[in-house]
């Protein structure tokens, strides 16, 4: 029978797109997932393709993953169908049970499993057709679905609705970042006692390793108060790294957190971290209370937003204000005076974060790039000089990528394989 099937299947194809060695279809990964992809699929050699055709194979196999997977939870639900219980507490226990022994599931797992499935078919429908449909992955499904599950199912299906158009190009940071900022929009009285009963909760952990050493947690704390400290331990650590210095940047951090909580003589350095927040004029005046956004955090409440425009204790923080109707700045500021980079202010104001494709490192902690190179002549101008995380800016010019900004303040990548990608020119 699969032996039929695949035949069929493979003139199918043949008669769609023909049959010559090391081609495929165009647009083969925007197919609707089913039979006849998953043919053509099975027949493809990779080794026989192009760098770029394989980056397409591999969007189409990951569409019909997607698929799959959907359909498995699809099959869980229906098994809590089927056990024909009068109660639906007990049928659900049931179903429970049969896909635990199943699958070889711990109970959690297979409890929580058949709980996202619900989730899926019931209360997140058009998350579940996008899911079936390949559009979006496990990942993806499973933000949506635990990033509005505080949420009533009207508001819960209103903020799915608001970003599965743009899921499938966001990475899942990203998606949970839009998806915290809708949920604080469409219900900022819920956002706000939602912080203060996790900030009440508050609390220091620690905890050993399997390898003898310790982590050193500190949960439900104010993030504007993280992202400063946060800012100020990466910003000692990067003093630190003169020549001679052996260790990581990550080793430098631990160390000074350590060295910092342990009392050890103050380090002493020419600048002060800088943090960077943007919050609309609306909610600066309280005329309303949309989230503002923490650059490398995300979205906070407007109680937050509101405090670190006002006054802060610790560090330097920029703040650009904007527009509630357009997102464009209309006016910037810092909580603390001291001499700046006007070109730096201008072009972190314009991209508060890496331009790179997915990335949401805070451009205070980023490199200026010239996207032409000096060394080709490229001016020290705003215009020529946009943000990028060391990493990334690594991958720009030793990996063969490309970009250039749009007119409206995209940005369009193109990497080594040819493919292309146009990441937003504010966070996500």
């Amino acid at each position: 029978l699969r032996g039929w099937f695949l035949s069929v299947g493979s003139c199918m194809i043949e008669r769609m797109f023909g049959s010559e060695v090391g081609v495929i279809p165009h647009r083969l990964d925007e197919m609707d997932p089913g039979p006849v992809l998953a043919a053509f699929l099975s027949t493809i050699d990779v080794g026989e393709l192009s760098g770029y055709d394989r980056i397409v194979v591999l969007r189409a196999h990951q569409r019909m993953a997607s698929h799959y997977q959907a359909r498995t939870y699809e099959d869980m639900a229906a098994v809590a169908d089927a056990m024909g219980e009068s109660d639906d507490a007990l049928a659900v226990e049931s179903a429970a049970a049969e896909i635990r022994v199943a699958l070889r599931l711990t109970r959690r797992a297979a409890d929580s499993e058949l709980a996202f499935a619900f989730v899926l078919k019931e209360r997140l429908p058009r998350v579940w057709d996008g899911f079936v449909g390949g559009d979006i992955d496990l990942r993806r499904a499973k933000t949506i679905g635990f990033g509005t599950e505080h949420l009533p199912i009207g508001l819960a299906r209103d903020v799915a609705d608001r970003v599965l158009a743009d899921a499938s190009r966001l990475t899942s940071g990203q998606l949970a970042a839009r998806i915290r900022r809708l949920c604080i929009d469409v219900d900022p009285d819920d956002a706000r006692r939602r912080y203060r009963q996790a900030a009440d909760e508050r609390r220091l952990i620690v905890e050993p390793t399997g390898s003898g050493t310790a982590h050193l947690l500190g949960l439900d704390l104010a993030p504007d108060r993280v992202t400063a400290a946060a800012a100020k331990i990466n910003q000692l650590a990067r003093s630190l790294k003169t020549t001679g210095e052996s260790r990581t940047m990550d080793q430098l951090r631990a160390d000074v957190f350590l060295d910092l909580l342990e009392g050890t003589p103050a380090y002493t350095t020419k600048t002060r971290s800088v943090v960077e927040i943007r919050v609309d004029l609306e909610t600066l005046a309280n005329l309303s209370d949309h989230p503002g956004e923490l650059a490398g955090y995300g979205p906070v409440i407007a109680d937050i937003a509101r405090h670190v425009t006002e006054q802060h204790q610790t560090g330097q923080w920029h703040f650009t204000v904007t527009d509630p109707d357009t997102g464009q700045p209309a006016y910037r500021g810092t909580t603390r005076r001291r001499p700046t980079t006007r070109q730096r202010r201008l072009v972190e104001t314009r991209n508060p974060t890496c331009v790179f494709p997915g990335c949401r490192m805070p451009a205070a902690s980023c490199d200026l790039d010239h996207r032409t190179p000096y060394a080709d002549g490229g001016p020290t101008t705003v215009t020529n000089l946009v943000p990028l995380c060391r990493h990334d800016h690594h991958i720009r010019h030793d990996a063969g990528w490309t970009h250039k900004p749009l007119p409206d303040g995209d940005h369009h990548w193109t990497t080594k394989l040819g493919h292309t990608y146009t990441t937003s020119g504010t966070p996500p």
